[in-house]
């Protein structure tokens, strides 16, 4: 009990924030229908609700699963078995992901399905499938971290010299949105579980990280890949529009529930399935140990089916309102000065974030807190959404001006900061950009460009997920470089005091 009364804690802490920026703006500046208000209000109740739960469930379920499957297919020492399970497990996790579909079915909706919603998923889902394989090898094989994103990195720069600005908008989208609310903790869990039979703790340490950030790396070839086959080069489209201020609120909620708890069952199928598996050739638990799992599966399925509901409910059509209205005003600093207060407190709602910092601050045994963790992402996805607003008032800033320069910066930092912190990074990469970014700050985003006459809904629409992906990468590394000067002064410190005495 005290353990979910923490849980309730934390998530108040993160989404009471947003409601409140968004109940200023409606009393001040921004006044919003009442059905949206009300949609909006019980959303972020759903929300604290779900992600409570959902976090309880993770902790119960997900995790002992992920770090069992990890440490038998290891200790299987069967490089067929490792490639196998790692193809299929990450083609299907990423294929029932729930930010994947929200965001595929928002690229099909606003390209009026010229890139359609089922080949978008499978493209990122192989490309996820094939880049966690890579991952899972380089932790065996001891491969260091930042030749793999160096690697990684040149690919997508050269595949995007071939590729639309709208394609590449999207990739980087995908990159983020496919590591959500089940990829991540799943992923972060196996890489412990595949890290922990190293003898050497401090390689273990640094190789629980790093495999979110690789896979990541799939969605974006995926992607740019599909995009090279596709004929008609441009996307074009438009801004759907939104239909809550006309539905009934028991409407609303209730038409959306069957599809996402169908959806949210999806999602963990290929988790259950896995354990399943794992638990009659390898596992072989206990009953009491079966019971908690399964306590914990169903925890995360109602948590997860809970917040999917709020967030869908009533925070996107808020989203796209507000990006509208304040992008309609006289002056841009209104619509500059919530993008970045939206970026700074969103991200603190994201389910995978708190699972991260959790299993950062456990990992290094409390030497890097999960409280500077989270200061760090709330600054980087602020100055994200704040970059992608100004990119779209400002026509002649072209998405690649943010990433080319940013993801340069963000690999040969890599090579200056301990192999600990560039896993984190790139992992916190993609934990950041989940499904309050896929769907209450994409939506404000899209808001503003469709407002923008100048703006193009498809090309400046999307990306915002893509420097929301890049940002935390280097705030991160950042904070790497920080760790590294302290520890290095304090070791100083005791070597002076040593040589005194």
């Amino acid at each position: 009990m005290n353990e979910l009364t923490g849980k309730f804690k934390e998530v108040l802490t993160s989404v009471l924030p947003i409601t409140f920026i968004v109940l200023v703006l409606h009393f001040t500046i921004s006044p919003l229908e009442s059905n949206m208000l009300y949609a909006f209000l019980i959303g972020s109740a759903l929300v604290i609700i779900g992600l409570t739960v959902f976090l309880f469930g993770i902790d119960q379920g997900l995790e002992p699963i992920g770090h069992g499957v990890g440490d038998s297919i290891t200790h299987s020492n069967s490089y067929a078995m490792i490639i196998t399970v790692s193809l299929i497990l990450g083609f299907f996790i990423s294929y029932a992901e729930p930010d994947l579909h929200i965001l595929a079915n928002q690229v099909d909706s606003v390209t009026s399905g010229q890139f359609e919603n089922t080949l978008m998923v499978i493209a990122v889902s192989v490309g996820i499938g094939v880049m966690m394989t890579l991952g899972m090898l380089r932790i065996i094989k001891d491969i260091r971290l930042k030749y793999v994103f160096t690697g990684s990195y040149a690919l997508i720069f050269i595949l995007s010299l071939f590729s639309s600005s709208d394609f590449l908008a999207i990739a980087f989208d995908a990159s983020g949105a496919t590591t959500g609310a089940i990829t991540v903790p799943f992923m972060l869990a196996l890489a412990a579980g595949v890290s922990a039979i190293k003898k050497d703790s401090k390689l273990s340490e640094a190789d629980s990280f790093g495999l979110v950030g690789i896979s990541s790396v799939g969605a974006i070839l995926g992607v740019l890949i599909a995009g090279l086959f596709l004929k008609g080069g441009k996307l074009d489209g438009a801004l759907p529009e939104a239909d809550i201020t006309t539905t009934n609120l028991l409407d609303a909620y209730g038409s959306k529930l069957f599809n996402i708890a169908w959806e949210s069952f999806l999602t963990l199928l290929p988790i259950i399935i896995a354990y399943i598996i794992f638990q009659v050739f390898f596992f072989k638990h206990k009953k009491n140990k079966v019971i908690d799992i399964v306590r914990g599966i169903v925890l995360t399925f109602i948590g997860l089916v809970v917040f999917l509901l709020g967030v869908n409910g009533g925070f996107m059509e808020v989203g796209t309102q507000l990006g509208m209205q304040l992008a309609s005003m006289d002056s841009n600093i209104p619509v500059l000065l919530i993008a970045l207060l939206l970026g700074l407190t969103t991200v603190l709602a994201e389910p995978a974030v708190h699972v991260l910092t959790h299993q950062v601050e456990d990992v290094t045994g409390g030497s890097v807190k999960r409280n500077l963790v989270l200061i760090f992402l709330s600054v980087a996805v602020g100055l994200s959404i704040f970059m992608s607003a100004l990119r779209i008032l400002i026509p002649d800033i072209q998405l690649w001006m943010y990433l080319l320069p940013g993801f340069g910066l963000a690999v040969i930092l890599a090579y200056f900061v301990p192999d600990l912190f560039v896993g984190m990074a790139f992992d916190a990469g993609g934990v950041a950009s989940g499904p309050m970014t896929a769907t209450f700050s994409l939506a404000f985003v899209q808001g503003i460009a469709a407002q923008v006459p100048m703006a193009d809904v498809v090309a400046d629409g999307f990306g915002m997920i893509a420097i929301v992906a890049m940002m935390p990468i280097i705030a991160i590394e950042l904070l790497g470089i920080l760790y590294q000067a302290k520890s290095q002064k304090a070791s100083n410190g005791c070597y002076f005091k040593k040589s005194n005495q």
